[in-house]
């Protein structure tokens, strides 16, 4: 599949990459160190990156702000982006050719070519796994694509710490550092949190309930994030907070938006990406997100959630 994959990159002149809404570091890092490497390896070729820009993670790289006449028998590629739902500019459909690039699940098996790795860390593990793949075929790494990749990859690890990280993974890692970027200006850029945001948390771990079978929850609605001027993009930063509290197995966060409540899963052992679908979501097994559109929906949640706690 990769070889497949690296044929049509070298069979289209103009590629137009895309990655999902609400992008995290993995979808800004895979999207947009793909198409760094293709810059760079093909000069001769026009790549884009779309999407709507998400200002938390503009230091990585911003959105190009195409015409629809551009995906005129062009390439598109979609990285990290599990289903069409979630597929940040739907002109992907205008493209000439499809490929789908991920390490979700495969349950939306869309494109020409796939290709689905559920055991790699992330996506931009996957890229840097496909430029090792091409690098007879003429593919070029830089400092900015190697930037890019590393983000992605320290993103959706949480530092290395979270269970996906393999000796791979690692490795990758090990050989993208020796390309010439400040770790400690990406790092920066990535964890520092303004002080509101800082206090925010400090009312999560304050307010955060415990239930039964080891299940937390949080909640946040708009007016708690209105007190704290936090976004509802800010306060999914802190998902992961609760992850420390020693007795919790699962938990999750509902955070409200203006048209529905962001059901933000997180596990250190229960498989609880089944609980996202039944909510109109997904995910990784032990990190998944959903929607509901009413705080009535909250508690069929907590129990799909204790459901699966309970047999753990």
């Amino acid at each position: 599949m990769v070889t497949k994959i690296l044929e049509l990159i070298e069979e289209y002149n103009t590629i137009i990459i895309h990655r999902h809404v609400r992008p995290d570091p993995d979808a800004y890092g895979s999207q947009s160190g793909l198409a760094e490497i293709i810059k760079a390896s093909y000069p001769g070729k026009t790549v884009f990156t779309v999407g709507k820009d998400e200002e938390t993670l503009v230091y990585l790289k911003k959105m190009d702000d195409i015409p629809d006449e551009a995906f005129m028998g062009a390439l598109a590629i979609v990285c990290d982006t599990a289903n069409t739902e979630r597929i940040c500019d739907s002109r992907y459909k205008m493209g000439d050719k499809l490929i789908k690039i991920d390490h979700h699940p495969n349950e939306d098996a869309y494109g020409d070519l796939i290709w689905v790795d559920t055991d790699a860390s992330s996506t931009s593990e996957m890229i840097y796994e496909l430029y090792l793949s091409g690098k007879d075929r003429g593919l070029m790494m830089t400092d900015e694509a190697a930037r890019l990749l590393f983000a992605g990859i320290v993103g959706d690890t949480g530092r290395f710490l979270y269970p996906s990280t393999t000796e791979k993974t690692f490795a990758y890692a090990g050989e993208l550092i020796h390309y010439q970027f400040s770790r400690t200006e990406l790092y920066d850029k990535m964890y520092e949190l303004d002080a509101n945001i800082i206090k925010l948390n400090g009312y999560i771990l304050q307010n955060f309930e415990m239930l039964d079978y080891g299940v937390a929850s949080v909640v946040l609605k708009r007016e708690l994030l209105e007190e704290f001027n936090a976004k509802p993009s800010e306060a999914s930063l802190l998902v992961s907070t609760l992850g420390s509290v020693k007795g919790i197995k699962a938990w999750v966060f509902f955070i409200e938006e203006e048209d529905q409540i962001r059901v933000r899963l997180r596990s250190k052992g229960p498989v609880i990406n089944g609980v996202a679908r039944k909510f109109d979501g997904g995910g990784h097994p032990l990190a998944a997100g959903a929607s509901i559109y009413s705080w009535k929906e909250k508690d069929a949640v907590l129990a799909e959630l204790n459901k699966v706690c309970r047999t753990e």
